[in-house]
């Protein structure tokens, strides 16, 4: 019982990692957008909610692997090296299925297929020396103070289940639009409920950020 309590309690650490990853790495993008242009653009992942998966993933990297290094030079190396990895995959990973991508590196120094770069693998190195000075020992005094109950047990099962629909709906919705530039034809309930109720302009305002490729 100890033990799957304790995997079960790694698994509830897990998802609110990710899911105040997805938060911060929302507002941090849209106050750089602002500083950079003065001018506010929305910079979610998803469709419902100010959430950046990438964020969320790379954050979740480092809880899971950053506590166990010593020393900072290798902190931020390892950072970094996460940091460009989880970017490039994910830049990867939406071009080939949804045909779009949120950055492009192209024109910077060392970049990797445009996907990441040396300057932000340098700039995730940074955030992982503050991630393990000062955002995770927050998270560990955080994750001590709630108890796990009944209404923290309720409240992370509506919050999983709604990422799932949120992660879930995002994809189709993207993925039928990519269809929807390819003319592809609505084919069943499903892609007709999609053209319905995200049809491209709900997408593009809701994705602004997005390069088509």
């Amino acid at each position: 019982m100890n033990k799957n309590n304790n995997i079960l309690n790694k698994i509830y650490k897990m998802f609110w990692v990710f899911f105040i990853g997805c938060i911060i790495g929302y507002i941090m993008e849209v106050s750089l957008h602002l500083i950079q242009t003065h001018s506010f653009q929305t910079r979610q992942g998803l469709i419902y909610g100010p959430f950046a998966p990438v964020y969320g993933l790379g954050m979740l990297s480092f809880y899971l692997i950053l506590p166990k290094i010593k020393h900072l030079y290798n902190i931020f190396f390892i950072s970094a090296l996460l940091g460009g990895i989880t970017e490039y995959l994910c830049s990867y990973f939406q071009e080939r299925f949804f045909g779009t991508i949120s950055w492009d590196y192209s024109n910077l120094f060392m970049n990797i297929n445009g996907r990441t770069s040396i300057m932000y693998c340098v700039l995730w190195g940074i955030l992982g020396i503050v991630f393990i000075k000062i955002v995770y020992p927050y998270l560990e005094r955080m994750f001590d103070r709630i108890k796990i109950n009944l209404v923290t047990k309720a409240v992370t099962i509506f919050a999983v289940l709604f990422m799932i629909f949120n992660i879930s709906i995002s994809s189709m919705a993207a993925k039928r639009q990519y269809e929807r530039r390819k003319k592809i034809a609505a084919e069943n309930q499903i892609d007709v409920f999609l053209d319905k109720y995200y049809p491209d302009e709900f997408m593009n305002k809701v994705f602004s950020n997005k390069i088509e490729k």
